[in-house]
C-alpha cells in the first residue's frame, strides 16, 4: 500500500511558480513510477510529468520547457516546480504512482493522492 498527500498548491498571477510536493508513505517507495495529473475545469483529466525511479522523466507538450519533476528518495517525495504559469494551468494536480510507467502516464496507476488546487489569475 502507497499513500500520497500532495501539498503546496495556491494562487499566483499569470508568468508565477509555484512547486508542488507529493509525499509517499509505505514500502518501496523508490521503485514505483511517481506522477503527476491535473484535472481543470469543465475538462478531462490530463497527464502532465512521470519519472521512473532511475529518474528518467516524462512531461506532456503542454508543459515541456516550463515544469520540472523530480524525486528524492531519501524523502519519499516528488515535486513538481512549475514556472512561467499560465491562466489555462489552472487545475487540481494529483500525483499518482506505481510500478509500471505505463499505468502512470495512462492514468490507470493502482495509487493516487487528494489534490492540491492551484489556480493561476491573469
Amino acid at each position: 500500500q502507497v499513500q500520497l498527500v500532495e501539498s503546496g498548491g495556491g494562487l499566483v498571477q499569470v508568468g508565477g511558480s509555484l512547486r508542488l510536493s507529493c509525499a509517499a508513505s509505505g514500502r518501496s517507495f523508490s521503485s514505483y513510477v511517481m506522477g503527476w495529473f491535473r484535472q481543470g475545469p469543465g475538462k478531462e483529466r490530463e497527464f502532465v510529468a512521470a519519472i521512473s525511479w532511475s529518474g528518467s522523466t516524462y512531461y506532456a507538450d503542454s508543459v515541456k520547457g516550463r515544469f520540472t519533476i523530480s524525486r528524492d528518495n531519501a524523502k519519499n517525495t516528488v515535486y513538481l516546480q512549475m514556472n512561467s504559469l499560465k491562466p489555462e494551468d489552472t487545475a487540481v494536480y494529483s500525483c499518482n504512482a506505481d510500478p509500471a510507467l505505463r499505468a502512470v502516464v495512462g492514468g490507470d496507476s493502482d495509487y493516487w493522492g487528494q489534490g492540491t488546487q492551484v489556480t493561476v489569475s491573469s
